[in-house]
This record gives C-alpha cells, structure tokens and sequence, in this order.
C-alpha cells in the first residue's frame, strides 16, 4: 500500500473542469459564482467573528494584558505569511479542498487525509462553539430568551441549534444566496467594529495600558499540569503567565480569532477568476480584519482595565462600564451579525472540503453529489449542518477552543511546506502569484506556525492526537484502498500483469 502517493496537478484541475479520469465517469463540480469582493466578504465573514467579540477579554485577562495587541499582531504575521503560501497554490491549483488538495498533489495521500479530517474538526468545532456564543449574546439582549435554552449552562441550547439549522439551510440552497447574507453580514460588523474603534478611542486611559506587558508569574489559582504548554513543559520551565511567555501564549489562543481566511481557498473551484481573484481575496481579508484586530484590542485594554474586563461580552461590557448602554447594545446587535456570518462560512468551508474528499474516493462517493438546482455538495451539507447542531446543542466548546488554533496551525504548517516542495516537482505549472523569497519565507511561516503550536496546553495536543488516531482508522478501514488514485494504481497494475 503507498501511502505517500499523490494526485498530478493535471488530474486535480481535470476533476475541477469536469473531465473524467480514464474508465470512470465525469467527476461532479461546483459552478463559478465568486469575485474579489465575493471571496473577501467570505474571508472577513469568517474571520471576524469570535476574536473581536470574546477571545479578546479572555487572552488580556489570562495571559497577556494589554500585551494582547502584540498577540494579534503576532498572530496576523504568522497568518500574512501563511496567505502568501495559499495564494500561490490557490491561484495554480483553483479547486474544492484548499490545505487537503495540496498536500494531497505534493506530499501524499496520506496527510492529505490528516489534513482534510483536521480541517473538519477545526470547521466543525468553530462553527459549534459560535453558535453558543450567538445564543449567549441574544440572551443578554433581551429577556424574551431564557438562559436555560439559550445560555451557556443549559442541558439543551436551543438557540444555538436553531442558528446552525437556519444557516444550514441557506449553505444548502446556494453559494450565491450564502454569499449575499455574507456580504451584508459583513458590512455591518466591520461598520461596527470602525464604531469601536473611533468612538471608544474617546474613552482610553493611558493608565490602563500600563504595564503594557505585564511581569511574569504563576498562576494564581492551581492548575493541573497538562494545561502547561508544551514548550515549557519540554524545557523543564515552571507553569507562568503573563510576560512575554504569556504573549506567546495568547498568540496561539488568539490564533482562533484568524481560523477561517484560508476557508477563502476552499471556494477556489466556485471563483470566476481564481488566478486573480484568490490572492485578492486571501491576502484583503487579512489586511482587514489585522488592522481591525489590533485596533479594538487596544481600544478595549484602554478603556477598561485587563482584569476588569468581561470575559463573556469584553466590548459590550466595556462600553456599559463607560455610560455608553447605548453603544452597548449596538455592540451587541453587531456581534450576533459577526457570529452568524462566521457560522454560515464555517458550514460552507466543511462542505466543500468535505465534497473534495469524497470526490476523491477517501469518502463514500454519495457524498460528493450536487444538488442539480442548487449547485452545493448535497449530502455533506446535510450531514455538516446536523453534526455541528449536535455539539452546539449539548457539548459546552469552552476548553475545546484551543483545537481549532492548533488544528489550523497544522494545515498552515502542511502548506508551508507544499510550496517550495511543488515549485521543485512541478516548475512548469503556471503561478499567476508567486510566494516571494521561497524557500525562505515558506519555511519561516512552518516554523512560527509550529513555534505558536508550541505554546498550546498539552491537554489540547493530546485531544488533538486522539482526532488524528480516529482519522488514521478511517483511512486504513475505508479511503486506502478505495480512493480514486489507489483505483488508478490497481488498473495498471492489473493490465501490467494481464500483458
């Protein structure tokens, strides 16, 4: 059995034009909808979302303090130049599957399955855990919804699933309907975090910005080992927070806040003009929600103290500490928009990456059905919406959150790699964006993704390495032998042998 085997650029872009493999019938494909500004209202929709509304109470508070602005800052570099790797694959390779296409054209069929299971899991959880956070936000604006179907301590959180299931649909019935909720979605929250920004720049004290970093120390309250990260643990180091460690440490947490952009490769195959349009709108939405991120985050820890700050609603609560209650109902209203949008992406992501795995054979081929009035991959757009309603329904994400930062870590690491590894296997294949100063810049951005890897509880890497234990029995039990290039490889061999 080969695992390291790999699909030729020439037979993923093949599948992606609906030209069907020799002895095999046409593989389905997905219709062209997207432009630039299309692919960045996806990009934006996903990525603002969480970051902005909660992550940032929560990273000042307990790991970094107004420090949390180099965070973002960090965490948007180390993004930059994971982009600059997607947008040369995305814009020579434009198809369905993003990170789990390219691995799967450079460094085997094997980690392009890893890859395309990670994916899911870090889209599914996302998608789960902000629809909590949408239910939770809705309760706080208004009495109408009980705590007990729409808070975070309830058995059943009935808003949450309720939020998954309407966006589920709208995922289902196309991506041009998805794109327009999207496009609105985001207007209004980046309207809002502009709002943020100016008017609670009024409101700053420049006491509450120092120290700007903190000193280092323990924890305060006892803690069990594994939630040590990694690093120190490897290094012998005491478990300690805040300082530059606890800079660090926020990085990798607030990584969660940019999990989505690269969702904008997935819908390469859906772009009009992929080899213009894709690095257009990775590296836009990037530009974007960096700038933004860094400006509320340092707004928020100006306006209010790092430790008085709202873990649960930081922007809305700041701006009630202030006397704006206006504001912060305003604040409110623009965070259900921001979460929706990036519920909505995150089913959209899951569907066509799942899509491209069963179009390749690693899962079962009815999964790769397009709906023929709809032009969305049917099944798994169904089964994406039901098992993300399932965990946002009855599983509290608070500690799973962290899962989404390293399994996004993993992919962009895993791209990292793919480029200077195809400009070597395939010089000739046309590059409309090429990744400046390669290898260098490619291997930088896999060592910092797995240098803020690092920095995460080594509770998280083991519930990471169970996922991927899962994945690995998936694989052998079913996509090994069954994917379309194990097929191919079996009928040349078959005919070497009948010759």
């Amino acid at each position: 059995m080969n695992l390291t085997r790999t699909k030729s650029v020439d037979d993923i872009l093949a599948a992606s034009q609906d030209s069907p493999e020799p002895g095999e019938h046409a593989a389905p494909t997905l219709r062209k909808r997207l432009g630039a500004l299309d692919l960045m209202g996806f990009g934006i929709g996903i990525v603002i979302g969480t970051g902005i509304f909660t992550l940032t109470g929560v990273a000042a508070q307990d790991f970094a303090g107004p420090g949390v602005v180099l965070s973002f800052a960090l965490a948007g570099v180390v993004s930059l130049l994971a982009a600059l790797c997607y947008a040369e694959l995305s814009s020579a390779v434009p198809t369905a599957g993003s990170a789990y296409t390219y691995a799967y054209a450079t460094i085997g069929e094997i980690f392009a399955w890893i890859i395309g299971w990670d994916l899911i899991l870090e889209f599914a959880l996302g998608g789960a855990s902000v629809a909590r956070g949408w239910s939770g936000y809705l309760a706080e604006l208004s009495d109408v919804f009980p705590s007990s179907l729409f808070g975070e301590s309830s058995t059943f959180n009935l808003g949450a699933v309720f939020i998954v299931v309407v966006l589920g649909v709208v995922a289902f019935v196309g991506i041009r309907e998805s794109k327009w909720l999207t496009n609105l979605l985001v207007v209004i929250k980046v309207l809002v975090c502009l709002f943020v920004i100016l008017v609670g720049a009024l409101y700053v004290k420049t006491a509450n910005w120092a120290p700007f970093v903190p000193g280092s120390h323990a924890p305060e309250e006892k803690t069990s080992g594994l939630t040590q990260p990694l690093w120190q643990a490897l290094a012998g180091a005491d478990l300690s927070v805040f300082g530059m460690a606890g800079v660090l440490s926020a990085a990798a947490v607030v990584f969660f806040a940019y999990t989505g952009f690269e969702a904008v490769a997935n819908l390469g195959e859906e772009t009009k003009n992929p080899k213009r349009d894709l690095p257009l709108g990775l590296l836009g939405t990037l530009a974007v929600c960096t700038l933004l991120y860094i400006g509320v985050s340092g707004v928020l820890t100006g306006m209010v103290d790092y430790r008085r700050l709202d873990p649960g609603a930081p922007i809305s609560a700041a701006f009630e500490t202030v006397g704006l209650g206006w504001a912060a109902v305003l604040v409110g209203t623009a965070a259900i928009a921001g979460l929706t949008s990036v519920i909505l992406v995150d089913i959209v992501a899951m569907g066509r990456i799942g899509f491209a795995m069963a179009r390749d054979g690693l899962l079962p081929p009815k999964l790769a059905e397009v709906h023929p009035k709809f032009g969305t991959p049917t099944w798994f757009t169904a089964l994406t919406t039901g098992f993300v309603a399932l965990l946002a329904g009855f599983v509290p994400l608070d500690k799973l959150a962290e899962m989404v930062s390293i399994g996004t870590l993993f992919a962009f690491t895993i791209v990292s790699i793919a480029v200077p590894i195809l400009r070597r296997t395939r010089p000739d294949l046309p590059r409309p964006f090429r990744t400046p100063l390669n290898p260098v810049l490619p291997l930088l951005s896999a060592a910092l993704c797995l240098g803020l890897m690092s920095n995460l509880a080594i509770e998280t890497w083991l519930r990471f390495v169970v996922w991927l234990a899962v994945g690995f029995a998936v694989y052998f039990l079913y996509g090994a032998r069954r994917s379309r290039v194990a097929r191919a490889e079996q009928r040349e061999e078959h005919l070497s042998t009948t010759r």
